[in-house]
C-alpha cells in the first residue's frame, strides 16, 4: 500500500547551522482487529503485513493453531463517515467447527506490558492458551546453541532491516533456525506487532509451532513476547535489552530459553539454560 513510511518537514540545526528539509518517518496507524465481525482488539502498528498480523495475535489467543481454521481474513470498511475503506480494519474469519476460547477485549489486556494483572493471573492465561509444550522437537536431539552463534545474530537482524535505514524508528523480529539460518524478519513500530506478524505468517504457510527455531527481538524481552514465543511453541527468545522479571518467571515455568542483553560477544542467560553450549562458552573465555 505505500504506507510504510512518510515525509514530513524537519528543522535541522547542525554545529549551528539551521535548514529546512524532508524527513523520512516511520507510519504508524491504528489497526482494529475483528472476529467474525466484532471489534476484539486495536493496536498501533506498520502498515503492511495486516492480515499476518492478525492471525498471529490470534494465535498468542488461542484462537488458532493450524492454517485451515482461518476462513478468510478481509479489509472492511473503517469508521469514516462515508463508510470508504481506510485498510485500517480487518475482519477475520474462523472456519466452521472452530470452538473459540472466552476471549474478551477485557481479558486481552494480560499481554500488555501495563496491565493491572497480577503475576499468578498472568502466567495462568499463557498456560490455558498455549496448545504446545516447548520442545525441541520430537525424534530430535535437543536443540545446543554455540553462544557464538548466538552472538552474530543481532548484526543479521539489523542488517536485514530496510526500513529502519530510512527512518530510524522501527522495532524488528526475525526467525532463525538452530544453526543460524535467516527465515523470516518483520519491521513494525511496535515490537509485539512485529512478533505477531512472523507468527501470523508461519500459520499461514502451516508451519507451527515452531519448535527449533529461535526468535530474536531488538529491544527488551517483555513478558508480553515471551508470551508469543511460547504459544507459537517457539524454544528460545533473545533480545538486545533486558528481559522483565515476569518474561523470565514465564521462561522458567514454560521451558523457554530466555536470553537477554545480546550484544557483541556478551549476553545473560536467564532461563532455560540447557540449550546453551555454556562449557563451550568458559572455554573460550
Amino acid at each position: 500500500m505505500g504506507r510504510v513510511t512518510e515525509r514530513r518537514k524537519v528543522i535541522r540545526i547542525r554545529d549551528g547551522a539551521v535548514s529546512a528539509r524532508p524527513d523520512t518517518l516511520v507510519a504508524e496507524e491504528p489497526l482494529e482487529i475483528r472476529l467474525n465481525g466484532k471489534p476484539l482488539a486495536i493496536t498501533m502498528r506498520t502498515p503492511g503485513d495486516d492480515f499476518a498480523l492478525a492471525a498471529g495475535f490470534l494465535v498468542s489467543e488461542g484462537v488458532f493453531g493450524r492454517a485451515d481454521e482461518v476462513q478468510n481474513i478481509v479489509y472492511c470498511a473503517g469508521a469514516t463517515v462515508d463508510g470508504s475503506n481506510t485498510y485500517n480494519v480487518v475482519d477475520v474469519r474462523t472456519a466452521p467447527g472452530v470452538v473459540l476460547p472466552d476471549i474478551t477485549l477485557e481479558r486481552n489486556v494480560y499481554t500488555t506490558s501495563s496491565c493491572g494483572l497480577c503475576g499468578k493471573a498472568s502466567l495462568d492465561a499463557v498456560r490455558t492458551t498455549a496448545r504446545w509444550a516447548i520442545d525441541d522437537g520430537a525424534d530430535a536431539p535437543p536443540v545446543r546453541l554455540e553462544p557464538a552463534l548466538l552472538a552474530g545474530l543481532p548484526d543479521r537482524l539489523r542488517e536485514a532491516q530496510r526500513v529502519f535505514d530510512r527512518t530510524g524508528g522501527l522495532h524488528a523480529a526475525a526467525l532463525f533456525t538452530e544453526d543460524g539460518e535467516m527465515l523470516d524478519v518483520r519491521e513494525d513500530v511496535g515490537r509485539h506487532n512485529a512478533v505477531d506478524k512472523l507468527v501470523g505468517r508461519a500459520l499461514q504457510r502451516g508451519d507451527l509451532p515452531l519448535s527449533r527455531t529461535i526468535l530474536l527481538v531488538s529491544g527488551r524481552a517483555s513478558f508480553e513476547l515471551a508470551q508469543k514465543a511460547v504459544v507459537a511453541g517457539i524454544p528460545v527468545l533473545a533480545a538486545v535489552s533486558a528481559p522483565s522479571s515476569l518474561a523470565v518467571d514465564l521462561a522458567a515455568e514454560t521451558g523457554l530459553t530466555l536470553v537477554g542483553f545480546l550484544r557483541g560477544t556478551s549476553m545473560n542467560v536467564y532461563a532455560g539454560e540447557h540449550r546453551i553450549a555454556l562449557r563451550a562458552a568458559a572455554a573460550q573465555g
